[in-house]
């Protein structure tokens, strides 16, 4: 399309990308009046792609319940596609060099320094660039006569009350962006720190990026393997959250269980650097007792001889798949449970019938060298809330929860029956409905259509072409 935009399209089951003329009063490093292809961005593609995953992952993430909700998908689809930026090895020891191994500097140091000052810059060299590392679609945001990318993966300084402010998803999500990136950048400087020590007492220096070979390569492999830590903490928080009307603190939450399930022991404090840069931007889970780890984790359904939490029949299959019997198998005793064990994960049948919308299995492997087994699966039960007695249609009220199901070892040769080690709840309330329903009614989205909330263009579902339209 003949747009500067791209968007993600559940009802067109794809991609859009468009082209636009780049300015031509200042057009950065474009000619002005350029044709520029959003297909060809990087960083565009893996936003938009991340976008299409999370919605087949999570498809009530769609439905804008709270204000956080559709920042949360610009957010996650931003973090998809900054992380990926330290995969690129050239760039990452590009950049070391020229922030001296600050990779958390906005600009890059100039090759040439400027001698006198005050004094711009004769040529070139001596102008400073924007870190590339930290910029989101840079051509873009040039082309648009921004002067630099699109976002910055630290756009919100620590204490500011960006989050009290901020409405528009891109900017509200940059909030989130901004702390799971100064919890990132944080790691980088402990697990660094030795070198730069070790550098500096054998006379180094970092000025004028003076960074030897060996030590930038050390940097750039530790950078490179702490993102990708990283965006695997943020990959597996989407099987630890509620499956509607998430909030940032319920993604906080969420980030803490799945790291500490698969890394109980946390040599490094990343857990508590996530908990201090989220806090340092005001993203807080109001339902948690406290701001402390053992209040944040999401708590573990407890077992003892009263009372045992668990799917006979369940079928877990092999991180190949399941085949389409194993899936058929798994739905029947799934919904089957749901009916059964409806009050025991927090449901109450008189507000719906429970839909088990998805399940998948997980494996992962421990600190222990064990494969863990788990199925992580989403109930979810809807019913039809009027508006009020002055807007017509109704909106769907959601409940649900995620369970996070186990598969023990063998014992004495035998598989013990699959228990439910969470269930993490999103359940319903008066003051919860009245929320969800001021919320659609604020923003517009009383339907037309009469309430049915996946029908193509309702609008109780995000639209990224509008969302992303001239962003």
């Amino acid at each position: 399309m003949c747009q500067a935009n791209a968007f993600y399209s559940a009802a067109a089951h794809g991609i859009v990308f468009g082209y636009f003329a780049a300015s031509r009063t200042d057009p950065g490093r474009n000619l002005p009046g350029q044709t520029v292809f959003t297909c060809l961005s990087h960083d565009i593609i893996a936003h938009e792609t991340t976008h299409a995953i999370v919605d087949g992952i999570r498809e009530f993430f769609m439905e804008p319940t709270n204000i956080d909700v559709p920042a949360f998908h610009e957010a996650f689809a931003d973090l998809a596609a900054l992380f990926a930026h330290f995969a690129h090895k050239e760039v990452l020891l590009d950049t070391l060099r020229k922030t001296g191994g600050r990779l958390f500097d906005l600009q890059l140091d100039p090759e040439v320094q400027i001698d006198k000052s005050p004094g711009a810059p004769a040529i070139q060299a001596q102008i400073a660039a924007a870190n590339p590392l930290i910029a989101l679609a840079q051509q873009f945001g040039e082309a648009s006569g921004m002067r630099s990318g699109l976002r910055s993966a630290l756009g919100t300084k620590p204490n500011s009350t960006d989050i009290k402010t901020k409405t528009e998803p891109h900017d509200r999500g940059s909030v989130l962006v901004a702390a799971v990136f100064d919890a990132y950048f944080t790691i980088y400087t402990r697990r660094t720190f030795d070198l730069f020590r070790i550098f500096r007492a054998g006379g180094g220096t970092t000025d004028n990026g003076d960074l030897p070979i060996p030590l930038a390569e050390r940097l750039a492999a530790e950078a490179s393997c702490t993102a990708q830590q990283f965006f695997v903490i943020c990959a597996r928080a989407l099987d630890y959250c509620p499956p509607v009307d998430i909030t940032f603190g319920d993604f906080l939450r969420a980030a803490l269980t799945a790291h500490l399930d698969a890394n109980p022991d946390d040599p490094d404090g990343v857990r508590n650097a996530f908990m201090e840069a989220f806090r340092l931007r005001g993203i807080v889970a109001y339902d948690a007792a406290a701001y402390s780890e053992e209040s944040l984790f999401w708590p573990k359904v407890r077992h003892d001889e009263d009372f045992k939490l668990e799917v006979e029949g369940l079928v877990f299959g092999d991180p190949n798949g399941l085949t389409v019997e194993e899936q058929n198998h798994n739905g029947d005793v799934l919904r089957a449970f749901a009916k059964t064990h409806a009050f025991d994960v927090g449901l109450d049948p008189a507000h719906g019938d429970i839909q088990v919308p998805s399940f998948h299995p997980m494996f992962q492997t421990g600190q222990d060298g064990r494969l863990y087994c788990n199925m992580v699966v989403e109930l979810v039960q809807t019913e039809e809330r009027p508006f009020g007695d002055t807007n017509p249609g109704t909106f769907p009220m959601r409940s649900g929860v995620t369970l996070l199901i186990a598969q023990d070892p063998l014992e004495d040769g035998k598989k013990p029956a699959p228990r439910v080690r969470f269930v993490i709840q999103k359940l319903y309330s008066k003051e919860r409905e009245e929320r969800v329903r001021n919320y659609y009614l604020s923003s517009g989205r009383v339907p037309d259509d009469q309430g049915d909330s996946r029908k193509e263009g309702s609008r109780l579902q995000i639209d990224f072409g509008l969302l992303h339209a001239g962003v």
